[in-house]
């Protein structure tokens, strides 16, 4: 069995300690809800227990309906962050009568480089899910969007991107692919100098989703503050442009001045909004909403 060396401990110490203090205030603060809007159901079992999943329904919700739904996952460096991030967003897209998911997926050690595995393993098994249960559920299998944060947004991305990394206990018949992205501020490539690197390290083409774009990925919308210093809008922009040559379509949405978590009602309510608005209009454009959109929620 090989020893880690104190010098290869105290490398891994230090990366994930910065990767941990890089994470926004927002997210390491504890000022997030403790509760998850929705209903609990576990999604799979693990070593380290039930995962669960957080079904906000409709009010006029009932088990014949084939509603759209999103599928959200939370932030934080693959190494934590608040399960209730996306609370706002699904109570309001379950008023506009969409069906509303919010994952809780394993996390890995922060004081260690290894690879996302776990995560990306889960996310995967919750869009199995959702599509395996879309009867039950009353969602239309066919109108599955993923959603996610920052390292959310890679695990949202990875799978509508990428083939394989599955737990070995899914039913791989069932696929686990969005039919569309919403993205904030998301890790997307995690090539050297990218953020996420130090993790995959010479897994590259397996686990980003920058290296795995093709024909027939899901319509896709994105969202980064330009000052953002954990994800470039040049990463962003490249992103875009290799889906649009694969004949994809990709929106990116950039907001002046802004940094990492920007759209989070708890930091702004005013960039919670614009981008609320700007993923209706999104999914009005697919369909999924009705063209007559209600006002956006009233600043508190």
């Amino acid at each position: 069995m090989l020893i880690p060396s104190r010098t290869s401990f105290a490398c891994a110490l230090l990366s994930g300690l910065c990767a941990w203090l890089a994470l926004p205030a927002t997210l390491r603060a504890a000022a997030w809800p403790s509760e998850v809007v929705g209903d609990a159901q576990v999604y799979k079992q693990t070593e380290d227990g039930p995962q669960k999943l957080y079904v906000l329904e409709p009010d006029d919700w009932k088990p014949t309906d084939r509603r759209p739904a999103i599928v959200f996952f939370h932030g934080g460096g693959w190494v934590g962050g608040p399960l209730s991030q996306f609370n706002d967003q699904s109570r309001y897209f379950a008023s506009r009568g969409l069906v509303c998911i919010q994952v809780q997926y394993r996390v890995v050690h922060p004081h260690t480089t290894t690879p996302p595995i776990v995560c990306i393993e889960d996310a995967r098994s919750a869009m199995r899910w959702v599509r395996q249960h879309a009867g039950a559920l009353g969602v239309d299998s066919h109108c599955i969007a993923a959603a996610g944060a920052s390292a959310g947004g890679h695990l949202a991305a990875h799978t509508a991107l990428v083939a394989g990394v599955d737990d070995p206990s899914d039913d791989l018949t069932i696929s686990p692919r969005p039919d569309a992205l919403l993205l904030f501020n998301p890790v997307l490539d995690n090539g050297p100098g990218e953020y996420g690197a130090e993790r995959v390290r010479d897994r590259v083409a397996e686990l980003s989703p920058a290296a795995n774009v093709r024909r027939g990925a899901p319509p896709t919308v994105l969202f980064l503050g330009t000052t953002d210093p954990l994800v470039p809008v040049a990463t962003l922009q490249r992103f875009r442009t290799a889906m649009l040559a694969a004949g994809a379509r990709c929106e990116l949405h950039l907001y002046a001045g802004q940094t990492h978590g920007f759209f989070n009602r708890s930091k702004s309510v005013k960039y919670y909004k614009l981008t609320l608005h700007e993923c209706a209009a999104f999914l009005t454009s697919l369909g999924w909403l009705p063209v007559d959109a209600p006002n956006l929620p009233s600043t508190p």
